[in-house]
């Protein structure tokens, strides 16, 4: 019989000893029983604790609650598995059980690959990953399975941040639910915000049992200082009737009057230079911390729209990142005088992209810097040497969001004279941008240079704003994200490598290859809309891409017979990979006759086959919907280009 001992006694720490039980029966299905217990003197097994309770050196790390060190030394079934903190515990069972052959590829039990093991291997090593912060935000539409999996699956791809944004995430469950895009195939199936609210509490209990860093809210608080529900979303009616009398003169004042931004309560901005609003958001701030005790980290964010600051006679007077910092400020001190120890992160976002002239933030301590560069490029990755750009300067109500990465990295650094404390990245390869190169590869390549590109700047890791469900065509993209933030001396190849291998055997490296080359077909650049040939009118008129977007009916074919030849694996995680294989193999087939129309100028034809595609895929999503966002990505597509084709109207985000 094994024997794992527990040394500390903490639910994370007891969490990752049922972890490595689990796998190590799953492993050696024909041994014994594998036991736990609690004894911090057991030596004929494996023992599990802080790396301080062995008197293990922590001394290389600035904080033991958010840096990780990974510590393992074993023999055969004897030794210790050990982190400074317990999240740290479970990310070494992991890493562990990774050594012994153990694959995690994707969420759900179809996504994992335990190899029979009986003989167990040495493993010694110590290592502190390359970044801090190595985490998802939610995002696209929420299925309450899908999300409970992710936060199960990340801790094993060595991730330790999850995010769950806005206090009662309303759209991205509603998205799901209601079957945006499908309703063709599958009736609505409405969920009432006191369930969202409960399924958002479960999500939490799941995260904290993981120990993993817990970070909340982001947009809405103006609208819920105020007395505005910042759960209301447009398609709920009138809003402005449910703002209340007294408070509306504290919205801010856009063209001569204050009122909600497209009638969604957390798009809206406030008359920040108003000393009595301020207040308002502070004690909400305050009131939001003492009640929720498990958040890490607090995101403070203002109104989740650009061009929409208030215009009074005193709020011009200063940029809204200045009138941003004096708030911030006001809550730091806030939160001392109430005893609160939350950590505060704040967004440089569309218009606090530009950094405050005259304001500086005072406490490094309390607060995180998370810059989102929303508006950037994704064909072009963050370069290693800071580009020679300049931000053009900012005009109230007016400006324009900067579009290359070299902008947004000018825009960052001009923040650093105003913030010198930890900072990370906020990105969006994976909030829509995975759909619009249809292989995965090519961007693949991109988050890979981009993680190399923000640690060599600075930054202390990524929150990425992605869908729980970015694994269609792989879940290769991920992958990359997830391992190179972990260890940032991972080449882009030798991950393809582990990847496609392991997915889809001997055959690996060819349907790497396939999907890389049906990406470039299609063009990432073209549907990124940065190569129209009328740019002005219809970004996807391109009569000069017609025959590279033919040419992937042939690659599909040569996708086809890999697929048939692979269709029965030995593993199930295999055949589950080729069966998503196949179902996107008819989805780049319909997406080609899609695009093959647009790009020669036939929009009604292009509209029709579009048409077509969507219900066609939602007849099959309820088999891939663990993997497949079936309506994120018509979401995507609709409202990246409703403004130059007929496709349907964009739904309020």
């Amino acid at each position: 019989m094994s024997k794992v001992y527990v040394c500390t006694q903490d639910t994370t720490v007891i969490y990752a000893a049922e972890e490595l039980k689990k796998y190590l029966k799953m492993m050696r299905p024909e041994c014994a029983d594998v036991e736990i217990s609690f004894d911090s003197a057991g030596t004929d097994g494996f023992r599990l604790g802080l790396m301080q309770d062995f008197g293990l050196d922590v001394s290389d790390v600035e904080s033991a609650e958010l840096d990780d060190i990974l510590y393992i030394k074993t023999e055969g079934e004897n030794g210790v598995i050990a982190g400074d903190n317990p999240r740290s515990v479970l990310l070494s069972v992991y890493e562990y059980l990774r050594r012994q052959g153990c694959v995690w590829l994707f969420p759900g039990v179809d996504g994992e690959m335990i190899p029979e093991k009986y003989d167990l291997v040495p493993v010694s090593m110590r290592y502190k990953p390359s970044m801090r912060y190595r985490g998802i935000s939610s995002e696209g539409s929420i299925y309450q399975r899908a999300i409970l999996e992710a936060i199960e699956f990340i801790p094993k791809l060595g991730m330790n941040y999850f995010m769950i944004e806005f206090r009662i995430p309303t759209s991205y469950y509603r998205r799901h639910y209601n079957h945006v895009f499908n309703d063709m195939n599958r009736s609505p199936e409405p969920v009432g915000l006191r369930t969202i609210l409960k399924w958002k509490r479960q999500c939490e209990a799941e995260i904290t049992k993981r120990g993993l860093i817990f970070a909340d809210v982001g947009h809405g608080w103006a609208a819920d200082a105020l007395g505005i529900d910042s759960s209301l979303r447009g398609e709920d009616g009138d809003n402005e009737k449910r703002v209340p009398p007294e408070n509306r003169q504290y919205l801010a004042l856009v063209d001569g009057e204050r009122k909600l931004v497209n009638n969604v309560p957390n798009w809206t901005h406030f008359c920040m230079s108003n000393a009595e609003a301020r207040r308002k958001f502070v004690l909400e701030a305050v009131k939001y911390a003492k009640l929720h005790t498990n958040v890490s980290e607090l995101h403070i964010s203002l109104g989740d729209s650009s061009n929409k600051h208030c215009e009074c006679e005193e709020c011009v007077k200063k940029l809204p990142s200045d009138w941003f910092v004096i708030l911030l400020n006001e809550i730091d001190e806030a939160f001392t005088r109430e005893g609160l120890n939350t950590k505060l992160a704040f967004l440089a976002y569309t218009d606090t992209l530009w950094a405050p002239k005259t304001e500086k933030i005072k406490s490094r301590s309390r607060f995180l810097l998370e810059f989102c560069p929303i508006t950037r490029s994704y064909t072009a990755s963050v370069p290693t040497e800071m580009p020679d750009y300049e931000l053009e300067p900012y005009v109230r109500n007016k400006t324009v969001l900067p579009k290359t990465i070299g902008e947004n990295l000018a825009a960052f650094f001009e923040w650093r004279h105003a913030f010198f404390g930890p900072t990370m990245v906020f990105e969006y390869h994976m909030w829509r941008h995975q759909y619009l190169d249809v292989g995965n590869i090519n961007l693949a390549k991109i988050i890979s240079e981009d993680v190399k590109g923000y640690l060599s700047h600075g930054f202390m890791g990524i929150d990425e704003n992605c869908s729980e469900r970015s694994f269609f065509p792989t879940g290769f993209l991920f992958y990359v994200y997830a391992r190179t933030m972990f260890d940032v001396s991972l080449s882009f190849e030798e991950l393809k490598r582990e990847y496609f291998i392991s997915a889809f055997g001997d055959d690996g490296m060819k349907v790497a290859d396939y999907l890389e080359r049906l990406g470039k077909a299609i063009g990432f650049e073209y549907l990124e809309g940065e190569r129209s040939d009328a740019p002005e009118d219809n970004l996807y008129f391109a009569p000069s891409h017609v025959e590279s977007i033919k040419s992937a009916k042939a690659i599909i074919e040569e996708g086809r017979e890999l697929i048939r030849r692979n269709y029965n694996m030995p593993e199930r995680m295999q055949t589950y990979s080729v069966r998503l294989l196949e179902f996107h193999a008819d989805y780049a087939d319909m997406l080609s006759d899609v695009f093959i129309a647009k790009a020669a100028g036939d929009d009604d034809e292009a509209d029709v086959r579009y048409k077509r595609m969507m219900e066609e895929m939602g007849k099959r999503e309820i088999y891939f919907e663990t993997c497949y966002d079936h309506t994120l990505l018509f979401y995507s597509f609709s409202t990246v280009i409703n403004k130059r084709t007929k496709y349907s109207e964009p739904i309020i985000y």
